[in-house]
């Protein structure tokens, strides 16, 4: 004999289901969420990395030019 006979089953499944999805779309959310500000932080450490290089090449470019 089942705890809950299946006729009257019907309406907690569905709300089980309904809490797992909704649980599972937060879970989404908060995942998107962190991984645009992951890849943003990215382009940023990019920016910086790129510039650095631009700025030691120019450097380096000025000392070869200055004789000695």
């Amino acid at each position: 004999m089942p705890a809950l006979p299946l006729d009257d089953a019907g309406p907690y499944v569905a709300g089980a289901y309904l809490v797992f999805l909704s649980l599972f779309l937060i879970f989404v959310a908060f995942m998107a969420s962190k991984l645009v500000r992951i890849e943003r932080e990215l382009v940023e450490l990019s920016d910086l990395v790129e510039g650095r290089r631009a700025a030691a090449a120019e450097e380096e470019r000025e000392t070869e030019a200055v004789p000695r």
